[in-house]
Protein backbone atom coordinates (compact mmCIF):
# COMPACT_ATOMS: atom_id res chain seq x y z
CA UNK A 1 0.00 0.00 0.00
CA UNK A 2 2.83 2.39 0.91
CA UNK A 3 4.70 1.70 -2.33
CA UNK A 4 1.58 2.34 -4.39
CA UNK A 5 1.04 5.66 -2.65
CA UNK A 6 4.64 6.69 -3.16
CA UNK A 7 4.52 5.67 -6.81
CA UNK A 8 1.42 7.81 -7.30
CA UNK A 9 3.11 10.75 -5.64
CA UNK A 10 6.30 10.38 -7.66
CA UNK A 11 4.25 10.18 -10.84
CA UNK A 12 2.83 13.63 -10.10
CA UNK A 13 -0.69 12.44 -9.37
CA UNK A 14 -2.73 14.58 -6.99
CA UNK A 15 -4.51 13.09 -3.98
CA UNK A 16 -8.26 12.54 -4.10
CA UNK A 17 -10.19 15.78 -3.57
CA UNK A 18 -7.51 17.90 -5.30
CA UNK A 19 -7.93 17.41 -9.07
CA UNK A 20 -5.39 18.92 -11.43
CA UNK A 21 -8.08 21.00 -13.16
CA UNK A 22 -9.34 22.52 -9.92
CA UNK A 23 -8.79 26.16 -10.97
CA UNK A 24 -10.64 25.51 -14.22
CA UNK A 25 -13.44 23.91 -12.21
CA UNK A 26 -13.52 27.01 -10.01
CA UNK A 27 -13.89 29.21 -13.08
CA UNK A 28 -16.83 27.10 -14.28
CA UNK A 29 -18.70 27.14 -10.99
CA UNK A 30 -18.02 30.86 -10.52
CA UNK A 31 -19.60 31.50 -13.91
CA UNK A 32 -22.66 29.51 -12.83
CA UNK A 33 -22.73 31.38 -9.51
CA UNK A 34 -22.53 34.72 -11.33
CA UNK A 35 -25.74 34.06 -13.25
CA UNK A 36 -27.54 33.30 -9.97
CA UNK A 37 -26.39 36.56 -8.37
CA UNK A 38 -27.14 38.62 -11.47
CA UNK A 39 -30.74 37.47 -11.49
CA UNK A 40 -31.19 38.85 -7.96
CA UNK A 41 -30.79 42.41 -9.28
CA UNK A 42 -31.09 42.44 -13.06
CA UNK A 43 -34.89 42.58 -13.15
CA UNK A 44 -35.12 45.90 -11.31
CA UNK A 45 -34.23 47.89 -14.44
CA UNK A 46 -36.92 46.11 -16.50
CA UNK A 47 -39.93 47.22 -14.40
CA UNK A 48 -41.18 49.79 -16.97
CA UNK A 49 -40.89 47.24 -19.80
CA UNK A 50 -42.70 44.55 -17.83
CA UNK A 51 -45.48 46.93 -16.90
CA UNK A 52 -46.00 47.96 -20.53
CA UNK A 53 -45.49 44.68 -22.36
CA UNK A 54 -47.12 42.24 -19.96
CA UNK A 55 -49.67 44.56 -18.42
CA UNK A 56 -48.21 43.84 -14.97
CA UNK A 57 -49.64 45.56 -11.92
CA UNK A 58 -47.52 46.84 -9.04
CA UNK A 59 -48.30 43.65 -7.10
CA UNK A 60 -47.33 41.52 -10.14
CA UNK A 61 -43.99 43.30 -10.45
CA UNK A 62 -43.31 42.81 -6.75
CA UNK A 63 -43.91 39.06 -7.07
CA UNK A 64 -41.83 38.85 -10.27
CA UNK A 65 -38.87 40.28 -8.38
CA UNK A 66 -39.41 38.55 -5.04
CA UNK A 67 -40.48 35.05 -6.17
CA UNK A 68 -36.86 34.30 -7.06
CA UNK A 69 -35.32 35.35 -3.73
CA UNK A 70 -38.15 33.90 -1.63
CA UNK A 71 -37.92 30.44 -3.16
CA UNK A 72 -34.13 30.47 -3.14
CA UNK A 73 -33.83 31.51 0.51
CA UNK A 74 -36.47 28.99 1.59
CA UNK A 75 -34.68 26.08 -0.07
CA UNK A 76 -31.02 26.75 0.78
CA UNK A 77 -30.80 24.32 3.71
CA UNK A 78 -32.81 21.69 1.84
CA UNK A 79 -30.61 22.08 -1.24
CA UNK A 80 -27.43 21.75 0.82
CA UNK A 81 -28.73 18.64 2.55
CA UNK A 82 -29.73 17.11 -0.79
CA UNK A 83 -26.26 17.76 -2.18
CA UNK A 84 -24.65 15.94 0.76
CA UNK A 85 -27.04 12.99 0.48
CA UNK A 86 -27.29 12.43 -3.26
CA UNK A 87 -24.05 13.90 -4.60
CA UNK A 88 -22.79 17.45 -5.02
CA UNK A 89 -21.94 17.04 -8.68
CA UNK A 90 -25.35 15.50 -9.37
CA UNK A 91 -27.20 18.33 -7.62
CA UNK A 92 -25.02 20.91 -9.38
CA UNK A 93 -26.06 19.43 -12.72
CA UNK A 94 -29.71 19.39 -11.65
CA UNK A 95 -29.45 23.01 -10.51
CA UNK A 96 -27.94 24.13 -13.82
CA UNK A 97 -30.59 22.28 -15.81
CA UNK A 98 -33.44 23.75 -13.75
CA UNK A 99 -31.98 27.23 -13.88
CA UNK A 100 -31.52 27.09 -17.64
CA UNK A 101 -35.00 25.66 -18.31
CA UNK A 102 -36.66 28.21 -16.02
CA UNK A 103 -34.68 31.04 -17.66
CA UNK A 104 -36.02 29.95 -21.06
CA UNK A 105 -39.53 29.88 -19.61
CA UNK A 106 -39.06 33.40 -18.21
CA UNK A 107 -37.82 34.74 -21.56
CA UNK A 108 -40.85 33.30 -23.37
CA UNK A 109 -43.45 34.26 -20.72
CA UNK A 110 -46.62 35.83 -22.11
CA UNK A 111 -48.28 36.85 -18.82
CA UNK A 112 -47.27 38.01 -15.35
CA UNK A 113 -48.31 34.65 -13.87
CA UNK A 114 -46.04 32.73 -16.26
CA UNK A 115 -43.08 34.97 -15.45
CA UNK A 116 -43.66 34.64 -11.70
CA UNK A 117 -43.75 30.83 -12.02
CA UNK A 118 -40.58 30.85 -14.11
CA UNK A 119 -38.82 33.06 -11.58
CA UNK A 120 -39.81 30.63 -8.81
CA UNK A 121 -38.30 27.80 -10.87
CA UNK A 122 -35.12 29.80 -11.26
CA UNK A 123 -35.08 30.16 -7.47
CA UNK A 124 -35.08 26.37 -7.07
CA UNK A 125 -32.13 26.04 -9.43
CA UNK A 126 -30.41 28.99 -7.76
CA UNK A 127 -30.64 27.38 -4.31
CA UNK A 128 -28.96 24.24 -5.64
CA UNK A 129 -26.23 26.25 -7.36
CA UNK A 130 -25.43 28.47 -4.37
CA UNK A 131 -24.96 25.48 -2.06
CA UNK A 132 -23.27 23.02 -4.42
CA UNK A 133 -20.74 25.49 -5.85
CA UNK A 134 -19.34 26.30 -2.40
CA UNK A 135 -19.45 22.63 -1.37
CA UNK A 136 -17.43 21.72 -4.49
CA UNK A 137 -14.86 24.40 -3.60
CA UNK A 138 -14.48 22.77 -0.18
CA UNK A 139 -14.11 19.39 -1.87
CA UNK A 140 -11.44 20.13 -4.48
CA UNK A 141 -9.13 22.58 -2.66
CA UNK A 142 -6.88 21.77 0.27
CA UNK A 143 -6.45 23.89 3.41
CA UNK A 144 -3.65 25.95 1.89
CA UNK A 145 -5.44 26.92 -1.34
CA UNK A 146 -9.00 27.07 0.01
CA UNK A 147 -8.95 30.64 1.38
CA UNK A 148 -7.99 32.05 -2.02
CA UNK A 149 -10.54 29.86 -3.81
CA UNK A 150 -13.32 30.94 -1.44
CA UNK A 151 -12.21 34.55 -1.86
CA UNK A 152 -12.64 34.28 -5.62
CA UNK A 153 -15.98 32.51 -5.20
CA UNK A 154 -17.30 35.15 -2.80
CA UNK A 155 -16.12 38.06 -4.96
CA UNK A 156 -18.56 36.83 -7.60
CA UNK A 157 -21.40 37.92 -5.28
CA UNK A 158 -20.13 41.50 -5.18
CA UNK A 159 -19.46 41.53 -8.91
CA UNK A 160 -22.93 40.22 -9.71
CA UNK A 161 -24.64 42.72 -7.45
CA UNK A 162 -22.89 45.67 -9.11
CA UNK A 163 -23.06 44.32 -12.66
CA UNK A 164 -26.75 43.31 -12.61
CA UNK A 165 -28.27 46.76 -13.24
CA UNK A 166 -25.53 47.66 -15.73
CA UNK A 167 -25.94 44.50 -17.80
CA UNK A 168 -29.72 44.78 -17.59
CA UNK A 169 -29.65 48.38 -18.78
CA UNK A 170 -27.33 47.56 -21.68
CA UNK A 171 -29.51 44.65 -22.84
CA UNK A 172 -32.71 46.68 -22.63
CA UNK A 173 -31.15 49.42 -24.74
CA UNK A 174 -30.80 46.96 -27.65
CA UNK A 175 -33.20 44.03 -27.06
CA UNK A 176 -36.55 43.15 -25.48
CA UNK A 177 -36.94 42.37 -21.80
CA UNK A 178 -36.76 38.59 -22.37
CA UNK A 179 -33.07 38.95 -23.27
CA UNK A 180 -32.37 39.42 -19.54
CA UNK A 181 -33.12 35.72 -19.08
CA UNK A 182 -32.11 34.37 -22.48
CA UNK A 183 -28.44 35.18 -21.82
CA UNK A 184 -28.48 32.55 -19.06
CA UNK A 185 -28.94 29.72 -21.54
CA UNK A 186 -25.46 29.57 -23.12
CA UNK A 187 -23.92 29.88 -19.64
CA UNK A 188 -26.08 27.02 -18.32
CA UNK A 189 -25.33 24.77 -21.31
CA UNK A 190 -21.57 25.42 -21.22
CA UNK A 191 -21.47 24.91 -17.44
CA UNK A 192 -23.42 21.65 -17.72
CA UNK A 193 -20.87 20.24 -20.16
CA UNK A 194 -17.89 21.43 -18.12
CA UNK A 195 -19.27 20.15 -14.80
CA UNK A 196 -20.11 16.75 -16.31
CA UNK A 197 -16.52 16.34 -17.54
CA UNK A 198 -14.43 18.05 -14.85
CA UNK A 199 -16.11 17.99 -11.45
CA UNK A 200 -15.60 14.88 -9.28
CA UNK A 201 -18.54 13.44 -7.37
CA UNK A 202 -18.76 13.33 -3.59
CA UNK A 203 -21.45 12.71 -0.98
CA UNK A 204 -21.68 12.69 2.81
CA UNK A 205 -21.02 8.94 2.67
CA UNK A 206 -17.62 9.57 1.12
CA UNK A 207 -17.80 7.10 -1.79
CA UNK A 208 -14.82 8.75 -3.51
CA UNK A 209 -12.61 8.27 -0.49
CA UNK A 210 -13.75 4.84 0.70
CA UNK A 211 -11.43 1.84 0.17
CA UNK A 212 -11.93 -0.22 -2.94
CA UNK A 213 -14.73 -2.70 -2.50
CA UNK A 214 -15.98 -1.18 0.77
CA UNK A 215 -19.72 -0.83 1.12
CA UNK A 216 -21.00 2.72 1.51
CA UNK A 217 -22.43 3.72 4.86
CA UNK A 218 -26.15 3.30 5.34
CA UNK A 219 -28.05 6.41 4.31
CA UNK A 220 -30.01 8.15 7.08
CA UNK A 221 -33.73 8.72 6.51
CA UNK A 222 -34.86 12.00 4.98
CA UNK A 223 -35.87 14.64 7.53
CA UNK A 224 -39.07 15.75 5.76
CA UNK A 225 -40.58 17.66 8.74
CA UNK A 226 -37.31 19.53 9.20
CA UNK A 227 -37.22 20.43 5.50
CA UNK A 228 -40.79 21.72 5.60
CA UNK A 229 -40.28 23.71 8.80
CA UNK A 230 -37.05 25.32 7.55
CA UNK A 231 -38.78 26.38 4.34
CA UNK A 232 -41.79 27.86 6.17
CA UNK A 233 -39.55 29.70 8.62
CA UNK A 234 -37.17 31.20 6.08
CA UNK A 235 -39.86 32.18 3.58
CA UNK A 236 -41.91 33.83 6.34
CA UNK A 237 -38.99 35.86 7.70
CA UNK A 238 -37.62 36.87 4.30
CA UNK A 239 -41.08 37.83 3.00
CA UNK A 240 -41.61 40.05 6.05
CA UNK A 241 -38.24 41.73 5.49
CA UNK A 242 -38.97 42.27 1.78
CA UNK A 243 -42.50 43.57 2.38
CA UNK A 244 -41.68 45.84 5.34
CA UNK A 245 -40.33 48.84 3.40
CA UNK A 246 -43.22 48.65 0.92
CA UNK A 247 -46.24 48.02 3.18
CA UNK A 248 -44.95 49.34 6.51
CA UNK A 249 -43.43 47.38 9.36
CA UNK A 250 -46.64 47.49 11.40
CA UNK A 251 -48.92 46.27 8.61
CA UNK A 252 -50.85 43.06 9.17
CA UNK A 253 -49.21 41.38 6.18
CA UNK A 254 -45.71 41.97 7.53
CA UNK A 255 -46.53 41.09 11.15
CA UNK A 256 -48.31 37.85 10.23
CA UNK A 257 -45.51 36.80 7.88
CA UNK A 258 -42.87 37.55 10.52
CA UNK A 259 -44.80 35.66 13.19
CA UNK A 260 -45.19 32.61 10.94
CA UNK A 261 -41.50 32.73 10.03
CA UNK A 262 -40.25 33.05 13.60
CA UNK A 263 -42.59 30.31 14.80
CA UNK A 264 -41.51 28.04 11.97
CA UNK A 265 -37.82 28.53 12.78
CA UNK A 266 -38.45 27.98 16.50
CA UNK A 267 -40.30 24.70 15.87
CA UNK A 268 -37.59 23.72 13.35
CA UNK A 269 -34.94 24.19 16.04
CA UNK A 270 -36.85 22.11 18.59
CA UNK A 271 -37.46 19.37 16.02
CA UNK A 272 -33.83 19.22 14.92
CA UNK A 273 -32.72 18.88 18.54
CA UNK A 274 -34.90 15.80 19.05
CA UNK A 275 -34.92 13.94 15.74
CA UNK A 276 -32.31 11.11 15.45
CA UNK A 277 -31.12 12.19 11.99
CA UNK A 278 -31.50 16.00 11.76
CA UNK A 279 -31.15 17.96 8.54
CA UNK A 280 -29.10 20.56 10.45
CA UNK A 281 -27.24 19.35 13.52
CA UNK A 282 -27.95 22.02 16.15
CA UNK A 283 -24.92 20.89 18.13
CA UNK A 284 -22.84 22.90 15.63
CA UNK A 285 -24.03 25.94 17.58
CA UNK A 286 -22.10 24.73 20.63
CA UNK A 287 -18.89 25.19 18.65
CA UNK A 288 -17.36 28.58 19.48
CA UNK A 289 -15.66 28.75 16.11
CA UNK A 290 -18.97 28.18 14.37
CA UNK A 291 -20.78 30.73 16.58
CA UNK A 292 -18.07 33.33 15.97
CA UNK A 293 -18.18 32.81 12.23
CA UNK A 294 -21.99 32.86 12.18
CA UNK A 295 -22.24 36.08 14.20
CA UNK A 296 -19.62 37.78 12.06
CA UNK A 297 -21.20 36.51 8.84
CA UNK A 298 -24.58 37.97 9.78
CA UNK A 299 -23.00 41.33 10.61
CA UNK A 300 -20.97 41.48 7.38
CA UNK A 301 -24.12 40.72 5.40
CA UNK A 302 -25.99 43.24 7.57
CA UNK A 303 -23.48 45.94 6.65
CA UNK A 304 -23.43 45.03 2.98
CA UNK A 305 -27.21 44.73 2.56
CA UNK A 306 -27.98 47.85 4.55
CA UNK A 307 -25.25 49.93 2.95
CA UNK A 308 -26.28 48.97 -0.59
CA UNK A 309 -29.87 49.91 0.24
CA UNK A 310 -28.72 53.29 1.57
CA UNK A 311 -26.14 53.97 -1.14
CA UNK A 312 -28.61 53.57 -3.99
CA UNK A 313 -30.95 56.09 -2.34
CA UNK A 314 -28.02 58.37 -1.48
CA UNK A 315 -26.85 58.50 -5.09
CA UNK A 316 -30.29 58.89 -6.64
CA UNK A 317 -32.29 60.91 -4.12
CA UNK A 318 -29.55 62.99 -2.48
CA UNK A 319 -26.96 63.46 -5.23
CA UNK A 320 -29.49 63.28 -8.08
CA UNK A 321 -28.04 60.53 -10.34
CA UNK A 322 -30.23 58.34 -12.54
CA UNK A 323 -30.43 54.55 -11.98
CA UNK A 324 -27.75 53.64 -14.55
CA UNK A 325 -25.39 56.44 -13.43
CA UNK A 326 -25.91 55.39 -9.81
CA UNK A 327 -25.02 51.81 -10.70
CA UNK A 328 -21.83 52.92 -12.42
CA UNK A 329 -20.81 54.97 -9.40
CA UNK A 330 -21.27 52.02 -7.07
CA UNK A 331 -19.07 49.81 -9.24
CA UNK A 332 -15.75 50.77 -7.52
CA UNK A 333 -16.83 48.79 -4.45
CA UNK A 334 -17.28 45.59 -6.46
CA UNK A 335 -14.14 46.21 -8.53
CA UNK A 336 -12.08 46.60 -5.34
CA UNK A 337 -13.45 43.33 -3.93
CA UNK A 338 -12.63 41.49 -7.15
CA UNK A 339 -9.10 42.89 -7.40
CA UNK A 340 -8.20 42.07 -3.79
CA UNK A 341 -9.55 38.51 -3.98
CA UNK A 342 -8.27 37.62 -7.44
CA UNK A 343 -4.74 38.72 -6.54
CA UNK A 344 -4.85 36.42 -3.51
CA UNK A 345 -3.95 39.22 -1.08
CA UNK A 346 -6.61 38.24 1.43
CA UNK A 347 -5.60 34.56 1.37
CA UNK A 348 -1.95 35.44 2.03
CA UNK A 349 -2.90 37.69 4.93
CA UNK A 350 -5.12 34.98 6.47
CA UNK A 351 -2.18 32.55 6.52
CA UNK A 352 0.06 35.20 8.07
CA UNK A 353 -2.21 36.83 10.66
CA UNK A 354 -5.00 34.28 11.24
CA UNK A 355 -8.76 34.32 10.98
CA UNK A 356 -9.64 36.54 14.00
CA UNK A 357 -7.23 39.29 12.94
CA UNK A 358 -8.56 39.26 9.38
CA UNK A 359 -12.14 39.47 10.59
CA UNK A 360 -11.38 42.45 12.84
CA UNK A 361 -9.45 44.17 10.05
CA UNK A 362 -12.05 43.50 7.38
CA UNK A 363 -15.06 44.53 9.42
CA UNK A 364 -13.25 47.60 10.79
CA UNK A 365 -12.47 48.70 7.23
CA UNK A 366 -16.08 48.07 6.19
CA UNK A 367 -17.26 50.19 9.13
CA UNK A 368 -14.71 52.91 8.35
CA UNK A 369 -15.84 53.00 4.72
CA UNK A 370 -19.47 53.41 5.78
CA UNK A 371 -18.46 56.25 8.11
CA UNK A 372 -16.48 57.97 5.34
CA UNK A 373 -19.47 57.77 2.98
CA UNK A 374 -21.69 59.20 5.70
CA UNK A 375 -19.38 62.07 6.67
CA UNK A 376 -17.80 63.00 3.32
CA UNK A 377 -20.29 61.83 0.69
CA UNK A 378 -23.21 64.09 1.51
CA UNK A 379 -22.38 66.84 -0.97
CA UNK A 380 -20.50 65.08 -3.78
CA UNK A 381 -19.23 61.82 -5.22
CA UNK A 382 -15.54 62.37 -4.36
CA UNK A 383 -15.91 61.60 -0.66
CA UNK A 384 -18.20 58.67 -1.42
CA UNK A 385 -15.68 57.16 -3.85
CA UNK A 386 -12.97 56.91 -1.20
CA UNK A 387 -15.45 55.32 1.20
CA UNK A 388 -16.51 52.75 -1.42
CA UNK A 389 -12.91 51.69 -2.00
CA UNK A 390 -12.29 51.27 1.75
CA UNK A 391 -15.54 49.29 2.04
CA UNK A 392 -14.44 47.07 -0.85
CA UNK A 393 -11.16 46.18 0.86
CA UNK A 394 -13.05 45.41 4.06
CA UNK A 395 -15.56 43.16 2.32
CA UNK A 396 -12.75 41.38 0.44
CA UNK A 397 -11.00 40.64 3.75
CA UNK A 398 -14.01 39.76 5.89
CA UNK A 399 -16.50 37.91 3.69
CA UNK A 400 -14.25 35.06 2.40
CA UNK A 401 -12.73 34.69 5.87
CA UNK A 402 -16.21 34.29 7.37
CA UNK A 403 -17.25 31.75 4.75
CA UNK A 404 -14.05 29.75 5.26
CA UNK A 405 -14.52 29.83 9.04
CA UNK A 406 -18.13 28.61 8.79
CA UNK A 407 -17.26 25.82 6.38
CA UNK A 408 -14.18 24.78 8.37
CA UNK A 409 -16.24 24.46 11.55
CA UNK A 410 -18.57 21.92 9.91
CA UNK A 411 -17.46 18.34 9.10
CA UNK A 412 -16.56 17.82 5.41
CA UNK A 413 -19.39 15.30 5.10
CA UNK A 414 -21.81 18.19 5.74
CA UNK A 415 -20.25 20.63 3.26
CA UNK A 416 -23.56 21.11 1.45
CA UNK A 417 -25.40 21.90 4.68
CA UNK A 418 -22.57 24.28 5.60
CA UNK A 419 -22.98 26.07 2.29
CA UNK A 420 -26.72 26.24 2.94
CA UNK A 421 -26.07 27.80 6.35
CA UNK A 422 -23.69 30.31 4.78
CA UNK A 423 -26.23 31.25 2.11
CA UNK A 424 -29.04 31.50 4.66
CA UNK A 425 -26.94 33.81 6.84
CA UNK A 426 -26.25 36.04 3.85
CA UNK A 427 -29.95 36.27 2.98
CA UNK A 428 -30.95 36.90 6.60
CA UNK A 429 -28.17 39.41 7.29
CA UNK A 430 -28.80 41.43 4.16
CA UNK A 431 -32.53 41.57 4.83
CA UNK A 432 -31.91 42.53 8.45
CA UNK A 433 -29.57 45.32 7.33
CA UNK A 434 -32.23 46.75 5.02
CA UNK A 435 -34.89 46.50 7.74
CA UNK A 436 -32.91 48.01 10.62
CA UNK A 437 -31.05 50.74 8.74
CA UNK A 438 -34.18 51.56 6.76
CA UNK A 439 -36.06 52.02 10.05
CA UNK A 440 -33.30 54.33 11.36
CA UNK A 441 -33.47 56.34 8.12
CA UNK A 442 -37.26 56.72 8.31
CA UNK A 443 -37.20 57.67 12.00
CA UNK A 444 -34.53 60.34 11.54
CA UNK A 445 -36.17 61.66 8.36
CA UNK A 446 -39.56 61.98 10.06
CA UNK A 447 -38.05 63.76 13.07
CA UNK A 448 -36.33 66.42 10.93
CA UNK A 449 -39.13 67.15 8.45
CA UNK A 450 -40.42 70.73 8.38
CA UNK A 451 -43.92 71.27 9.72
CA UNK A 452 -45.48 71.51 6.27
CA UNK A 453 -44.38 67.94 5.43
CA UNK A 454 -44.83 66.40 8.88
CA UNK A 455 -46.16 62.85 8.75
CA UNK A 456 -45.04 62.15 5.17
CA UNK A 457 -43.82 58.57 4.83
CA UNK A 458 -41.35 59.05 1.99
CA UNK A 459 -39.24 61.69 0.25
CA UNK A 460 -41.60 62.04 -2.77
CA UNK A 461 -44.62 62.36 -0.45
CA UNK A 462 -42.86 65.02 1.61
CA UNK A 463 -41.79 66.98 -1.47
CA UNK A 464 -45.37 66.92 -2.79
CA UNK A 465 -46.47 68.91 0.26
CA UNK A 466 -43.90 71.67 -0.11
CA UNK A 467 -44.64 75.05 -1.70
CA UNK A 468 -41.36 76.95 -1.65
CA UNK A 469 -37.73 76.28 -2.49
CA UNK A 470 -36.80 76.66 1.16
CA UNK A 471 -39.26 73.97 2.17
CA UNK A 472 -38.02 71.61 -0.53
CA UNK A 473 -34.43 72.23 0.57
CA UNK A 474 -35.37 71.46 4.17
CA UNK A 475 -36.98 68.17 3.11
CA UNK A 476 -33.88 67.17 1.11
CA UNK A 477 -31.65 68.06 4.05
CA UNK A 478 -33.80 65.94 6.37
CA UNK A 479 -33.51 62.94 4.06
CA UNK A 480 -29.74 63.40 3.64
CA UNK A 481 -29.35 63.58 7.43
CA UNK A 482 -31.40 60.40 7.79
CA UNK A 483 -29.15 58.63 5.29
CA UNK A 484 -26.01 59.78 7.10
CA UNK A 485 -27.27 58.75 10.53
CA UNK A 486 -28.32 55.29 9.39
CA UNK A 487 -24.93 54.76 7.72
CA UNK A 488 -23.18 55.62 11.00
CA UNK A 489 -25.44 53.20 12.89
CA UNK A 490 -24.53 50.51 10.36
CA UNK A 491 -20.83 51.29 10.75
CA UNK A 492 -21.05 50.94 14.55
CA UNK A 493 -22.94 47.64 14.30
CA UNK A 494 -20.42 46.17 11.84
CA UNK A 495 -17.43 47.26 13.94
CA UNK A 496 -18.85 45.82 17.17
CA UNK A 497 -19.83 42.65 15.34
CA UNK A 498 -16.27 42.25 14.11
CA UNK A 499 -14.92 42.53 17.65
CA UNK A 500 -17.44 39.96 18.91
CA UNK A 501 -16.69 37.47 16.13
CA UNK A 502 -12.94 37.85 16.59
CA UNK A 503 -13.14 37.30 20.37
CA UNK A 504 -15.23 34.14 19.93
CA UNK A 505 -12.93 32.77 17.24
CA UNK A 506 -9.80 33.58 19.26
CA UNK A 507 -11.24 31.71 22.26
CA UNK A 508 -12.17 28.78 20.03
CA UNK A 509 -8.61 28.63 18.65
CA UNK A 510 -7.15 28.81 22.16
CA UNK A 511 -9.47 26.08 23.44
CA UNK A 512 -8.55 23.92 20.44
CA UNK A 513 -4.85 24.43 21.11
CA UNK A 514 -5.29 23.53 24.79
CA UNK A 515 -7.22 20.38 23.87
CA UNK A 516 -4.56 19.34 21.37
CA UNK A 517 -1.70 19.81 23.89
CA UNK A 518 -0.64 16.40 25.31
CA UNK A 519 -1.35 15.81 28.98
CA UNK A 520 1.65 15.44 31.34
CA UNK A 521 2.58 11.88 32.39
CA UNK A 522 0.77 10.47 35.44
CA UNK A 523 2.45 11.61 38.64
CA UNK A 524 4.54 14.25 36.94
CA UNK A 525 4.89 17.57 38.78
CA UNK A 526 4.41 20.93 37.06
CA UNK A 527 7.61 22.62 36.02
CA UNK A 528 7.26 25.34 38.67
CA UNK A 529 6.85 22.78 41.46
CA UNK A 530 9.82 20.75 40.25
CA UNK A 531 11.97 23.87 40.28
CA UNK A 532 11.17 24.40 43.95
Amino acid sequence: MTSVASDATSAGLRPPGKPAARWLILAVICLAQLTVVLDNTVLNVAIPSLTGNLGATTADVQWMINAYSLVQSGLLLIAGNSADRYGRKKMLLVGLALFGAASLGAALAQSPGQLIAARAGMGIGGALLVTTTLAVVMQIFDDQERPRAIGIWSSVNSLGFAAGPLIGGALLDHFWWGSLFLVNLPVAVASLAAVAVLVPESTSRGERLSPAGAAPAERAPVDLPGALLSMIGMVGVVFAIISGPLHGWRSGQVLVSAAVGVAGLAVFTLWELRVPHPMLDMHFFRNRRFIGAVSGGILVAFGMGGSMFLLTQHLQLVLGYGPLDAGLRMAPLAVTVVLVNFTGLGARLIRRYGTPAMIVSGMSLLAAGLAVVSLLGGTGYGGMLSGLVVMGVGVAFAMPTMANAIMSAIPPAKAGVGAGVNGTLMEFGQGLGVAVLGAVLNSRFAALLPLVAAGAGSLPAALARTRTDAERSAVHDAFASGIGTSQLVGAAAVFLGGLLAAVLLRRAERDGADAARPAPPAGAQPAAAAAE
